[in-house]
């Protein structure tokens, strides 16, 4: 199950230019919808980040050759087959798929982006991918973002939804967008998809440099087991519906009002994933404030949220705080004075000046742990600096989703 609020927004936002659908089309799961098809107006521009991980999938390398010729029209997922570890035939595969929408949408193979998630080293059946397209683009609707989150997921437990509007003078621009993963999590990014789109005229280079400004914050900000996975992708769209005003540098009138609502949604998508981890019972951030640089801060935090005994320590709510410090300690600040480290579990000082705050009792630790949201505050005085990771617990559950994976 996952922690604390999920809830799908009550009002999702239609993006004018944007139309989706889902459907069945077998590719692994027998009942349920595992397609989806997300058509952009050509008047739109759209920004992309991908996986880091070498061993990237077959799709991620069409992807990117076919994202550098010309802006998409077409996004393609497929679930339950990630075509990663499929060598040319998953590439022969991918680009199939992609001319074959092509053709049927009547626009050039290069303006098909596509996407896999699922299992990796199986060769994608790329036949019945093909097969359900028709009925994906006559299905195609605005209103078709809930489908479509539900259509992306995995071994998610909900979809990953959200959505708001903001107004601007007498504009007003909406954001929605959704995401899917909950395992082969990690910061760089994760087995996750995230397709975002808003109806704000944003110049195309400004919207790469938002995008990657704005996965720093929050897709490059969570981890779940620590592993990379193959085949992250993520899709930021302005479509440029809502006015004809162009957004063309941080400078303009409407630049932060707009960055600040799309980093809101990207955040929300971000820690939905966490939030469903596989298996996870608690939702943990990690807070490191007082650094030198936002670097150490991310690797003091990273070292705390992907030690499995801080993370099995979390599942049994068992306040055993010296691991939280030998991971702050092995993160690799070398010249760390920790004697002036101080670290806090919500409301409760757990370390002060590197050693046991005083009046901290073991009672107090394990109430703070029984909570299904903690933050882990580490104050590390030696700066101004601060960055922010989320992460969740490791329960047993985590390790019979994953050993039961593809049975």
């Amino acid at each position: 199950m996952a922690v604390g609020n999920v809830a799908v927004p009550t009002t999702i936002y239609a993006i004018d230019g944007i139309k989706l659908s889902a459907t069945a089309a077998g590719v692994r799961y027998k009942d349920r919808d595992d397609l989806v098809v997300i058509e952009i107006a050509d008047s739109a521009a759209t920004a992309v980040v991908t996986t880091r991980n070498t061993f990237c999938a077959a799709p991620v390398r069409v992807l990117r050759e076919h994202f550098a010729k010309m802006s998409p029209r077409y996004l393609v997922t497929n679930t339950g087959n990630a075509n990663a570890g499929t060598g040319a035939d998953g590439k022969r595969r991918a680009t199939d798929i992609c001319s074959a929408l092509a053709d049927k949408a009547g626009v050039d193979t290069n303006a098909v982006l596509p996407f896999s998630t699922g299992v990796i080293g199986e060769p994608l059946n790329s036949e019945a991918v093909i097969a359900g397209l028709d009925a994906a683009l006559a299905g195609l609707a605005a209103d078709s973002w809930l489908a479509a989150a539900n259509g992306i997921r995995t071994t998610d437990t909900i979809p990953k939804l959200a959505s708001q509007k903001i107004n601007i003078g007498d504009i007003s621009y909406h954001v929605t967008g959704i995401s899917k993963g909950s395992g082969m999590i990690r910061p760089n990014m994760a087995t996750m998809l995230g397709y975002v789109a808003t109806d704000a005229n944003v110049a195309p280079d400004l919207l790469q440099e938002m995008l990657i400004a704005i996965n720093e914050q929050s897709f490059n900000r969570i981890t779940v087991d620590g592993d990379t996975s193959t085949n992250d992708c993520c899709v930021l769209i302005a479509t440029g519906k809502a006015s004809s005003q162009v957004i063309d540098s941080p400078e303009h009138p409407h630049y932060s009002l707009l960055f600040n609502a799309l980093t809101e949604v990207f955040v929300r998508l971000a820690q939905l994933i966490v939030r469903d981890g596989e298996g996870a019972t608690k939702f943990i951030t990690v807070k490191v404030t007082s650094g030198k640089t936002t670097q150490e801060c991310c690797d003091v935090a990273y070292a705390v949220a992907h030690s499995p005994l801080v993370k099995t320590a979390f599942f049994a709510s068992d306040a055993n705080w010296g691991r939280i410090l030998a991971a702050v300690g092995y993160a690799g600040i070398e010249d760390l004075d920790t004697e002036q480290v101080d670290v806090s579990l919500d409301e409760v000082m757990i370390c002060q000046n590197g050693g046991v705050a005083m009046g901290y009792t073991e009672a107090a630790g394990n109430k703070v742990m029984s909570r299904p949201e903690i933050t882990i505050h580490i104050d590390l005085a030696r700066g101004e600096a601060s960055d922010t990771v989320y992460t969740c617990d490791l329960s047993y559950d985590y390790v019979k989703i994953n050993a039961d994976y593809r049975s």
